[in-house]
Order: structure tokens, then C-alpha cells, then sequence
């Protein structure tokens, strides 16, 4: 028995630092990882950052975390990088061959967090070379969810789920037996609109939409969360990520954002998965897993919550929930179909070219015109899956008309 008790107390050999890519270095995810390896007393080495349009933003991350590459989507912003990386031995490109090689580094774990289709080929190519992603981007899944978890399997890729709900499920099935699982539940906060009329969600602007009550994400997911359709693409996500069926998935509004997610098993006991509303806490899971590290996470205090409340989602005055729902019962290509027409109709709302409650609508015509012209088939391979995405795209812009086509992002 002392000798157990010795060699418990004996101090653990220092490990050697955990090699880190991070693809979406300056959005809200690449932040919040950047302040967990900063605070991590050099438990990470991060080899090499990528970012879409900011340069000085790219630089800067790169050289407070010391990256030794730095990848730039934007082939513009090339100049202005290498400008802002001047006197480092951080080596710079740009473009999407760029963000690829940023992918392709070596490292231990990649963080795949570049929002949007735009995320679909890098996160990919990781995956392909066999890395640990943690995942952060969702519509690599709802995507192209079938070739990614091909291909997780043939390399020997772990993926590993940043978003909270994801995550807190991770967590809270541990090593059950899928078979033992009744039911998992996602939580949704509401968003800004939970207790509005339909009326007034109709109305609500991008400044209104890009008010959320708990947490801080970039305009895109921020809009989703607004109309709960960042809660379907999440359904889907799961979906793929945990293999299980959609009779198996569903979806609670809880708006104090503390409960993540649920698990219920076969014999009546249900696990969740609780932690303040802060990207941190999944993050650094995701970064350290199996092991955890410490956060500056705040931690959470269920005598100040006082109260935890749980309610249906409303199909009526959040249709985007049942767009999204629909398209994972129905398979085949959909979940392809609605991530494209989604990003550009909400592109098209926050350039004010749209309603808010014309996302949805708009959405849902692109499901029903892929029904029917026959396109909808299910992608076998990431280049189908872009495809289509590219397709859908087009053809979801035409509906709003040249003027509107013309000023959204073109992947």
C-alpha cells in the first residue's frame, strides 16, 4: 500500500508539447483557442494558423502564438501579410492551395474552425492525412457528412466535437453502446427572438438578429442561432457524428444556456452535459482530450442560476428548425442542399436584400426545386458535395434576382 501511495505522489514526467494547427485563426473559435494555448504554459506548439480576409488580424495571431506558417484564404491580402510578418522567421501564403498546406502541417491536432462551405476542403484534407480535427465547423458534416465519415475511417482521423452541444454528448455518452442510447437531446438557447410573435421575428432586422442573449459568434452562426436553424444543422451534424438515426435526435430551448446536451439510455437515467456558456470550456477539451487542462473558463454556480428551464421549439414561428429536420428525414442530398441555399440567403438578409423570415422560405423552395428536378442525390465524395453546394448556390441567388447575386460572397 505505501509503495501505491509513493508512486501516486511522485510527479508526473513534464509531456512534450501538443502540435496544433488552427484553421480560422481569426474568427470567435480561433480566439478562444488562441487564449487557452496562450494560458497553457506551454502545453501546445502551434505550427501553422490559417484566416480567410484579415491579414494584420492573421499575423498578429501568428505571432503571439509563434507559428512558424501562416496561410491567408484571400490571395489579395497576401502583400499585407507578409508586410505585417516582417522581421519573423513565419513564413506566409495565401490562397486556398495555401490554407490546404496550412491543413497538411504537421501536427498532433488540427482545429478546424474556417465557418462555412469555405471549411469543407481544408478540414477535409486534414482528415484525409489522418490528423485529430477537432471540429468546429458544422457544415462540414451537414455538407458532406457521409465522405467525411468515410474518410475518418479509412485514415484513422478522430474527430473530436468543439461545438458545446456536441461536445457536452461526447461527454455525457462516454463509452456507451450506441444501441443503449434512447435518446440525445440538443438545447437551443432561443436566441434573441425566443419569446417574440411571428410578426415581429418577420420584421426583425440584421442588427436585431445579431443581438444574442448568451453567447458571442460570428454573423453568420449568430443569424442561424436568431431563427433556431443553427439548431437543425446541428441535428444533422450529430447525425453523422454519432451515427445515429434521426428517431434518436431531438431538440429543447433552453435559455439559460447551461445544460448542452442530454443522453437518455434504455434503463431511465439520463446524462448532461452543464458548463457556463463559454467556448472555452469545449475547446479546451477538444485540445487536451483525453487528458484536461485548466481554463479561465468562468466556472459555473447552479445556486446563482437558481432556475433551469426546458421548452418545446416552435415550429411556427421558427420554420427554419422544420426546414432543416425535413431534410435530414428525407436523406439523399438535402442536408447539402439546405447548408448551400442557407449561407447565401443569409448572406442575402444581412445586405438587407431579404426578411428575416424569407431565410427559411428561401431555403426550403431550394429543397423542394431539388426534389424536383432530381439533383438531390446524397454526394459520394467532398467534390460532389461542393458541386452541388456550388449549384444550389447559383440557382438559390436567381430567385432573389442579378442585384442580390451580385453582391454576396462567391465562394
Amino acid at each position: 500500500m505505501d509503495k501505491v501511495i509513493e508512486l501516486r505522489r511522485a510527479p508526473a514526467a513534464k509531456s512534450e508539447a501538443r502540435t496544433v494547427v488552427i484553421l480560422g485563426a481569426t474568427g470567435s473559435i480561433g480566439k478562444s483557442t488562441e487564449d487557452i494555448i496562450a494560458g497553457a504554459d506551454g502545453a501546445f506548439q502551434v505550427e501553422a494558423v490559417a484566416g480567410g480576409r484579415d491579414p494584420r488580424g492573421l499575423a498578429r495571431v501568428a505571432r503571439a502564438l509563434g507559428a512558424k506558417f501562416a496561410a491567408l484564404a484571400d490571395p489579395s491580402g497576401y502583400a499585407e501579410l507578409k508586410e505585417a510578418l516582417a522581421g519573423t522567421s513565419i513564413e506566409a501564403a495565401a490562397g486556398e492551395a495555401a490554407v490546404i498546406e496550412a491543413a497538411l502541417r504537421p501536427a498532433d491536432i488540427v482545429v478546424g474552425a474556417i465557418a462555412g462551405a469555405a471549411g469543407v476542403a481544408p478540414t477535409f484534407a486534414a482528415l484525409s492525412a489522418g490528423r485529430t480535427v477537432a471540429l468546429a465547423n458544422k457544415e462540414c458534416l451537414v455538407c458532406a457528412g457521409p465522405a467525411f465519415m468515410r474518410q475518418a475511417a479509412a485514415s484513422g482521423a478522430k474527430l473530436l466535437p468543439v461545438d458545446s452541444e456536441h461536445n457536452a454528448i461526447f461527454q455525457a455518452m462516454g463509452d456507451a453502446e450506441l444501441a443503449t442510447i434512447e435518446m440525445i437531446t440538443l438545447t437551443a438557447s432561443g436566441g434573441p427572438f425566443r419569446t417574440w410573435t411571428s410578426e415581429a421575428i418577420a420584421k426583425a432586422t440584421p442588427e436585431q438578429a445579431l443581438t444574442h442573449p448568451n453567447w458571442s459568434m460570428g454573423p453568420k452562426v449568430t443569424v442561424d442561432s436568431a431563427g433556431l436553424m443553427n439548431k437543425g444543422l446541428e441535428v444533422i451534424e450529430a447525425h453523422y457524428l454519432f451515427g445515429v438515426e434521426a428517431a434518436r435526435l431531438d431538440v429543447l430551448v433552453h435559455a439559460q444556456s447551461i445544460v448542452h446536451g442530454l443522453v437518455a439510455f434504455t434503463d431511465g437515467s439520463v446524462t448532461a452535459g452543464l458548463a457556463s456558456p463559454d467556448m472555452r470550456v469545449p475547446i479546451a477539451h477538444c485540445l487536451s482530450y483525453p487528458k484536461r487542462i485548466s481554463t479561465a473558463a468562468r466556472r459555473l454556480d447552479l445556486a446563482s442560476v437558481g432556475q433551469l428551464t426546458f421548452e418545446r421549439p416552435d415550429f411556427e414561428r421558427f420554420p427554419a428548425l422544420r426546414v432543416a429536420l425535413e431534410a435530414l428525414r428525407t436523406g439523399r442530398g438535402l442536408p447539402t442542399v439546405l447548408n448551400a441555399a442557407n449561407e447565401v440567403a443569409v448572406d442575402a438578409f444581412l445586405n438587407r436584400l431579404i426578411s428575416f423570415h424569407e431565410i427559411a422560405a428561401m431555403v426550403e423552395k431550394a429543397c423542394d426545386a431539388a426534389l424536383a428536378d432530381g439533383v438531390s442525390h446524397e454526394p459520394d465524395s467532398v467534390a460532389d458535395a461542393l458541386a452541388i453546394d456550388q449549384a444550389v448556390r447559383e440557382r438559390t441567388r436567381a430567385l432573389f434576382g442579378k442585384q442580390a447575386a451580385s453582391s454576396l460572397f462567391m465562394h
